[in-house]
């Protein structure tokens, strides 16, 4: 009986999270990323905030902006991954075109993924319920399917908002016992935002650090 009434609340859970991605085009929120490694037990927080458009299935982009002490914007298509640090008026550029599909697994997690993209890549289970930031939740348990996932990804833990379906936390487990935590607050589905790109000054050194 009580697995028979957690499949249903997995399964209703799941529901919720459809209904939110056939509506999901974009977002606006703060954020909050732990950042643990594992081996000297240590914390690195960056704090900032994150746009977000997703103008069709499996195109996203993402527009990260972390705040002082160590600030820097984090640009994510689907073709390549820039890092502006103006501190040092660098841009670090990355080609990801060939990683987009393992990209994708991470990235959309939550963010207008529906149940079906998520089973195509992941062992579901349900965690249960959690307060996240204030906001009631229903935490999702993660495990990826396919090696290429797993050589970067034990586990991921997803909080769904149980008022909107949306994502409001993530836990990336890494090998290691390295892990990541982003917390999303301040949510605002679907904002009228502009063309997201890094607005970089002219002097700007260019760096590709993969060629």
């Amino acid at each position: 009986m009580a697995a028979s009434a957690s499949a249903a609340s997995l399964n209703d859970t799941l529901a919720h999270m459809d209904q939110a991605a056939k509506k999901f085009t974009g977002l606006s929120a703060d954020i909050r990323k732990v950042s643990h490694t594992g081996v000297i037990n240590e914390d690195t927080v960056d704090v900032g905030t994150v746009r977000m458009k997703r103008p069709k299935p499996h195109d996203i982009r993402m527009l990260f902006d972390i705040k002082p002490p160590d600030p820097k914007q984090l640009f994510i298509d689907g073709k390549k991954v820039q890092i502006f640090f103006p501190n040092s008026l660098e841009v670090q550029e990355y080609e990801i075109s060939k990683y987009k599909s393992l990209l994708d697994q991470f990235l959309l997690l939550g963010f207008g993924s529906n149940s079906k993209d998520l089973e195509n890549d992941y062992s579901i289970s349900l965690g249960g319920p959690e307060v996240v930031a204030g906001e009631k939740t229903t935490r999702l348990e993660l495990i990826p399917k396919f090696p290429e996932a797993q050589a970067h990804l034990k586990r991921v833990d997803l909080w769904l908002s149980d008022e909107t379906g949306m994502t409001v936390q993530q836990k990336f487990y890494q090998p290691g016992n390295d892990y990541h935590l982003a917390t999303y607050t301040n949510i605002k589905i679907n904002p009228n935002l502009p063309e997201l790109k890094l607005d970089l000054p002219k002097n700007v050194k260019k760096e590709y650090p993969l060629k």
